[in-house]
């Protein structure tokens, strides 16, 4: 019997049916203006809020995938409530979307757990992990997952589960995604000028500045040991430049400038 990681976001942070759901991402998908990559694409960065205000922002991420195939898709998420541990994993078989299961790739988790202690969670309430299945759902159709919510955002841990992601997925037909939101309830001047703080380190592929500038709190980003994680990982695996794709955030689709949350989509890959 499949045990089932059920959706805990469907029908509030995107659409709860099948049909809406997949009409919006394609829409999304649909909207987002398509990247060149002067090489060989490694790792997404995508934000991780609620479709209505992120999920724009995301498309222009996914649309470098769209109809790709991946032997494995490792998707590394920060942990918001629940403590987890440094590195969990679910303990079910597969993750539930109103799109369909998606299965974990056992074989991986097993591999990634010889490299780390991963702590098996039975239930979870982590939303920065599911929102991104279901754009992978949409963009690739069938794939087996790895699934890592990082509970430890130092620099000693993401350079830990950077080098265990290598090793595992060397030799694999691999695609990593971090899934992060920016800095949180600035004004939008401020919020704008926190972000391209962040996003300066993801072009210039440099995940040791990137960690200098959050601990000295020189820019902000809920997931930034998930992005300096798979930024480690992405190097490791040949990645040499990165990108970022497109920016906003929640004021550009509210119109309320006072306080907003900040979307990046990013593209880490190995330049020609």
């Amino acid at each position: 019997m499949t045990t089932v990681r059920h959706s805990v976001i469907a029908g509030t942070w995107y659409p709860g049916s099948k049909a809406e759901l997949r009409r919006e991402v394609e829409g999304y998908l649909n909207r987002a203006e398509p990247a060149e990559l002067d090489g060989e694409l490694v790792a997404l960065i995508c934000p991780h809020a609620g479709y209505m205000y992120s999920g724009q922002v995301a498309a222009y991420a996914y649309k470098l995938v769209q109809g790709a195939s991946y032997d494995v898709v490792a998707v590394v998420s920060p942990v918001h409530r629940m403590p987890m541990g440094f590195f969990a994993v679910t303990a079910a078989d597969a993750y539930e979307t109103p799109l369909g299961l998606v299965h974990l790739d056992q074989e991986a988790v097993s591999a990634l757990s010889k490299e780390l202690e991963l702590t098996r969670v039975g239930f979870d309430a982590e939303h920065s992990l599911e929102i991104q299945l279901p754009f992978l759902q949409v963009t690739l159709g069938d794939f087996r997952l790895l699934p890592v919510m990082l509970g430890d955002q130092s620099l000693t841990s993401c350079k830990r589960l950077g080098a265990a992601l290598a090793k595992v997925l060397t030799g694999k037909n691999a695609l990593l995604v971090a899934s992060t939101d920016l800095s949180h309830f600035y004004p939008y001047k401020q919020a704008v000028q926190l972000d391209r703080v962040c996003m300066s380190y993801i072009d210039d592929f440099d995940p040791e500045g990137l960690a200098q500038a959050l601990a000295e709190h020189r820019t902000e980003a809920c997931g930034g040991g998930p992005v300096i994680a798979v930024m480690f990982a992405a190097r490791a695996l040949g990645a040499n430049r990165g990108r970022v794709l497109y920016y906003a955030n929640s004021g550009d689709v509210t119109g309320d400038h006072s306080q907003v949350v900040g979307y990046v989509a990013g593209a880490l890959y190995r330049g020609k």
